[in-house]
């Protein structure tokens, strides 16, 4: 009972554990675990991989020699030949036979082993292009994940701008009912605290749209009470020092599609080899080992002799006298199964050689395609290398100007906001009206949301450049 109690306690604690772990905030990093975990281009791209090593281990499994069994039983009537003694026999003869064969392939142009070569290539490639879409999909989570936190940020930026329009407009009803202001101040009061409704209704929206994106690239269901651990994206909005010159040279070496075009340019290279190998003679060793079994098959023992008188005889001085001759004695026995499989057991060993000399010219057009995929991939690995530059300078283009805006907008907050004191100041003791008042509100509410998208849009920008140097990303 107390072992009984002790694991159920044990079990009880660890479910608590768990529910803890799961109903607190989701961090980055488990976004991230749980889309390269589920994610369906990640399964894909895992499958591909398995079929490229698959294609590998059979490529080197097909070095090794052929061995072949072989096995049949048959019932042959009438008029036929005995496989035991290949005479004629008229009687139902049942027969079986096995046979053992090998061969193995010594020399066919080096084709093989440069298919070993080949396909290893390509199951490196496979396994670059396995990472990419890992690093994508990182990529994407990121983004998505920074939208929700920043869609968050806004809703609460929202909120607090209604908050505020509301507590005005309830001192402005107070007022009005003393009769100490214009009627026209408490209703453009009202017309933008409607305005800062509408506002959190569209963030609202947008922020449980980011949660479905984020899902969805998790592949995991949606759930409204999704909660993210927060990041201080403050802290990342800091000058970045890297140039885009040294960013690609960083990721010609680090980036997973670069390599994996590369390796498909030596696969590709390597199959022109397997396809001019096929142009050589092939020699190759073969070994058999057979036997056989008839029902027909017996065996003979000799008993003796013994003198038998025959009908014919010889006349000696005009007496006939009957002729004796010895005749040979047989016992004729049922040869054993096993017996006759081991006395009609033969075998070969043969060197073949088969020399192409035409064949359509099949084989000359493999090589010509071969080397055409060959051209294609050099192009495709240097296109892949011009259009990452071009990706790096474009990144670095639109994380400096991310920078610059963010740097911007964080001043014209600060000035916003003191325009917005000021006209508070004045529209509370009744100096200002109330178009001054929300004219600087809505300056300042602008400026607060465009610096939040400012600010993850600058976070997101420096993971784009982090991504393409292959750093890690959370």
């Amino acid at each position: 009972m107390k072992r009984i109690f002790f694991v159920v306690s044990m079990g009880l604690l660890a479910g608590f554990g768990m529910a803890q772990e799961n109903n607190g905030p989701l961090t980055l990093r488990q976004a991230i675990e749980t889309g390269l975990g589920k994610n369906l281009d990640v399964k894909q791209s895992e499958i591909a991989m398995e079929t490229g090593k698959i294609n590998w281990n059979q490529a080197r499994l097909n070095m090794l020699p052929n061995i072949d069994g072989n096995a049949s039983a048959g019932i042959n009537q009438g008029r036929s030949i005995d496989p035991f003694t290949n005479s004629y026999i008229n009687q139902q003869v049942n027969y079986n036979s096995y046979g053992l064969g090998a061969g193995v392939v010594l020399f066919n142009g080096f084709s093989m082993q440069n298919s070993v070569r080949r396909t290893a290539y390509a199951y490196e490639a496979a396994k670059m292009d396995l990472q990419q879409v890992k690093d994508n999909l990182t990529i994407q989570i990121i983004l998505a994940y920074l939208q929700v936190l920043s869609n968050d940020d806004m809703l609460t930026q929202a909120r607090n701008q209604e908050v505020l329009s509301k507590r005005q407009v309830e001192r402005l009803e107070e007022m009005n009912k003393e009769g100490s202001i214009p009627p026209s101040q408490l209703s453009d009061l009202k017309g933008q605290y409607a305005n800062d409704q509408l506002s959190i209704i569209s963030a609202e929206n947008a922020l449980e749209s980011a949660k479905i994106s984020l899902c969805q690239l998790m592949n995991i269901p949606y759930d409204p009470s999704m909660k993210l651990e927060r990041i201080d994206a403050q802290s990342y909005a800091v000058k970045y020092e890297e140039t885009p010159a040294s960013i690609y040279q960083t990721a010609l070496k680090q980036f997973a599609q670069v390599k994996a075009t590369e390796l498909r340019q030596s696969s590709a290279s390597k199959a022109i080899k397997v396809a001019q190998g096929q142009l050589f003679p092939t020699l190759s060793l073969n070994g058999n080992v057979n036997t056989n079994y008839s029902s027909a098959a017996r065996s003979s023992t000799y008993l003796g002799q013994t003198d038998v008188t025959s009908t014919d005889y010889v006349l000696v001085n005009g007496t006939p006298y009957p002729v004796v001759y010895k005749q040979s004695n047989f016992s004729s026995d049922k040869i054993a199964y096993g017996k006759q499989l081991n006395n009609n057991l033969y075998s070969s060993v043969s060197l073949n050689l088969r020399v192409p000399i035409f064949s359509s010219w099949q084989q000359r057009n493999r090589i010509r395609q071969a080397r055409l995929d060959l051209k294609n991939a050099e192009h495709v690995a240097q296109t892949t290398k011009t259009q990452l530059q071009q990706s790096i300078d474009q990144a670095y283009l639109n994380m400096s100007t991310a920078a610059n805006r963010f740097r911007t907008l964080l001043d014209q907050v600060n000035a916003f906001t003191e325009s917005f004191e000021a006209a508070e100041v004045r529209f509370n003791a009744g100096v200002g009206n109330s178009i001054d008042y929300l004219t600087a509100k809505n300056n300042l509410d602008r400026s607060n949301i465009n610096l939040i998208a400012a600010k993850y849009d600058y976070v997101l920008r420096t993971k784009v450049l982090d991504y393409y140097q292959g750093k890690q990303l959370w």
